[in-house]
């Protein structure tokens, strides 16, 4: 909070150097999240203060008033303003809805695209001229960009003289691969996809070429042209221009999974930003918020300008997903399978309401593709349920106190060689240097449910040598058994029975058990639908696994050669009478499975449904990856969180927030009772074959 004439002006001078930084060589020292706090800071102050404002505030101006251009444009490029929530949305809403004097009947809806407006000025057809947004009244030229960047054309459909203004920006390909050229070239790496483009855009002398993207938000005519086209460009409604800017072969959302559409009620503009936040995570490009525009071209010209922004339209500002903080070290752990996995340790920053202090590395690799020191500002991006990531340094804060990531020589765990010959470094000894844990993991509820053996035992089969893997559990006899601690003639029946009954697991669970790297419950649970056998799965090659969802190209290499260093353990398992088989799957027909030619016809067939809370009745003893399990089973697909892509919510004892998220966006809810009963025959087919 500022609270002094002196914060106040510091405040100004920091948000001023911010976004000159940020509008220009595309840096910043703050991250979108914390310019904006600071702007608000100041807004409050002024509000609060109504003496003289300091002429450079940031406050009612584009771009903070930072950029001063030197090509005027024809019509103003004006920033939005914005809104935080429904409730904001609504007001705004009806404050506009006053203004007209009626209510607005159509309302389009994008994303708000986080990239660098440029204007695209076409003569004729052919595309002549790029400009920045600069200030909002001139912009810098980057003509020398034309013929670079995808999805704007040098050339329209047809010969019309115009604007196309838009984004341009960084795909999450794009900018991977603009690192990684810089990185060969300097040793450096670009913070962030936007400050990649902003650097890209202006850029004429550098050694190597970084692609960018183009999406299209709207297009004018000059504003002195009276021709019919111009005429018509004026008066159709904004839906209407961005088809037209399609079929001239310029890009749109139209070509994103978060096209722009076109609501006639604020609930429906509501719910449509919902859709596009739930998607947020999982696009190719990266967004900030979302536009909500007056569609009809006679509602704009009614609602006008301010200094600053239209009337007719406000940016719903998503929550950040993305900011700056410290890297504060880098631990190395060994995996259950013997892969050595790095993790930033931060410190602590609040993003999309969760305290972060740990990120995700990929691994040693990609720790010295992005050029991470220990001390560094870094990029963080978290997105709903995704693990917090370290995107990139932000090298231009750096202060030459960084110091380098300290990379293994020995295995953290066991202290035996490490086999760096690919990108996911792993101990030598690969399963055998974690095998308690391993073996621990293999026997747990939701994989071989083999109830009798905890940490101490495994701890005793693995330190006498009596288990090697998974499948000697089931080579286990009365005498092996007997000579342990603490076990009598009594526990040894009963744990030599429960494991005769983990061996009629199904194939699901047996994948599960084995730890293969790329999979967990869910794919373990994808993949033996998708093939029904063992002997199917491995005769699988990259090509093939790649058919099943969520397997990609850089997964399905891993699992193959996973797969293949397993087939001794897989063939002992065979030999002691392991079940290998998928019930209900793709090669049983006329089963549920949502791979089945029946699928249509399932109880949750194309569902995606959020099972939360303590099951009762007929579920009480499901544990929550069972019921996952039946949620596939019935052709439906299982989620951990709720967003406006979920179907369904069982919400049992204490589902709580995700019971609450569900009645905000209108989603259903049922019991577990009502759930059983929907699943009836699936249930009694269990029970059956159980």
């Amino acid at each position: 909070m500022i609270t002094t004439q002196e914060q106040y002006a510091a405040a100004v001078a920091q948000a001023r150097n911010a976004a000159q930084a940020y509008y220009t060589a595309g840096t910043s020292p703050l991250d979108d999240d914390a310019y904006d706090r600071l702007v608000g800071d100041i807004a409050v102050y002024e509000q609060a203060h109504p003496g003289p404002v300091l002429p450079t505030s940031p406050t009612g101006k584009v771009a903070g008033g930072s950029v001063v251009g030197d090509v005027p444009h024809t019509v103003p490029m004006l920033s939005l303003d914005n809104v935080f929530g429904a409730e904001q949305l609504a007001d705004w809403a009806a404050s506009l809805e006053r203004r007209l004097g009626h209510a607005v009947t159509a309302w389009s809806v994008e994303p708000k695209l986080d990239g660098l407006a440029i204007s695209a000025r076409y003569h004729h057809g052919r595309l002549v001229q790029l400009i920045t947004r600069g200030d909002g009244t001139a912009g810098e030229d980057v003509s020398h960009a034309i013929g670079t960047i995808v999805g704007l054309p040098t050339w329209l459909a047809h010969p019309n003289t115009v604007e196309l203004r838009g984004e341009v920006m960084m795909t999450i390909a794009q900018f991977e691969d603009a690192c990684t050229k810089r990185q060969a070239h300097d040793g450096t790496t670009f913070a962030n996809p936007r400050s990649a483009a902003a650097g890209t855009l202006r850029a004429q002398d550098r050694p190597y070429v970084c692609e960018l993207t183009f999406f299209c938000y709207g297009a004018l005519p000059q504003p002195d042209d009276t021709s019919d086209f111009a005429v018509r460009l004026r008066e159709i409604p904004h839906s209407s221009v961005m088809y037209w800017v399609a079929d001239q072969g310029a890009q749109t959302t139209a070509a994103t999974p978060v096209a722009g559409i076109v609501a006639h009620t604020v609930e429906q503009v509501q719910q449509r930003v919902d859709e596009i936040a739930a998607a947020r995570a999982d696009l190719p490009i990266g967004i900030d918020g979302v536009v909500i525009k007056c569609d009809l071209a006679e509602d704009q010209a009614a609602a006008g300008f301010s200094s600053r922004a239209p009337r007719w339209a406000i940016a719903y500002k998503l929550p950040a997903i993305e900011r700056i903080t410290q890297l504060k070290n880098v631990t190395w752990a060994v995996g259950r399978t013997g892969v050595i996995a790095p993790r930033a340790e931060l410190e602590p920053v609040e993003i999309d309401g969760v305290v972060v202090t740990f990120a995700t590395l990929h691994n040693a690799a990609d720790i010295a593709r992005r050029d991470l020191r220990i001390g560094d500002h870094v990029t963080v991006v978290r997105a709903g349920d995704v693990i917090p990531r370290i995107l990139a340094p932000v090298a231009h804060l750096r202060t030459g106190r960084e110091t380098p990531v300290a990379f293994p020589l020995h295995c953290p765990n066991c202290g035996s060689d490490i086999d760096t010959s690919q990108q996911r470094w792993r101990c030598v000894r690969g399963r055998q240097c974690r095998l308690a844990p391993s073996i621990e993991y293999a026997v747990g509820r939701d994989q071989l449910d083999i109830e009798g053996i905890g940490g101490k035992l495994v701890t005793q089969l693995v330190g006498r040598e009596l288990v090697t893997d998974i499948a000697d559990l089931f080579t286990l006899t009365a005498h092996q058994l007997l000579g342990l601690d603490r076990m009598g003639t009594a526990s040894v029946t009963k744990l030599l029975a429960a494991i005769q009954t983990a061996k009629t697991r199904p194939l699901s669970r047996v994948l599960c058990a084995l730890g293969v790297q790329g999979t967990g419950r869910s794919m373990s649970r994808r993949i033996a639908r998708h093939f029904g056998t063992m002997q199917a799965l491995q005769a699988a090659d990259v090509a093939v696994l790649q058919q099943v969802e969520g397997i990609g190209a850089e997964k399905a290499p891993l699992i193959v050669a996973e797969l293949a260093e397993l087939v001794p353990v897989i063939a002992k398992l065979e030999a002691a009478g392991v079940n290998l088989t998928e019930p209900g799957s793709a090669a049983e027909p006329g089963t549920l499975a949502a791979e089945s030619p029946d699928a249509g016809q399932a109880p949750l067939a194309g569902m995606t449904v959020v099972v939360s809370g303590t099951m009762t009745g007929p579920l009480a003893a499901y544990s929550r990856n069972q019921m996952n399990e039946l949620v596939e089973m019935a052709a439906g697909r299982s989620s951990s969180s709720v967003s406006a892509k979920t179907s369904l919510v069982v919400a049992g004892d204490g589902a709580g927030s995700k019971r609450a998220k569900a009645l905000e966006l209108g989603i259903p809810i049922i019991s577990p009772e009502e759930f059983a009963e929907r699943l009836h025959a699936l249930l009694e087919r269990n029970q059956a074959t159980a």
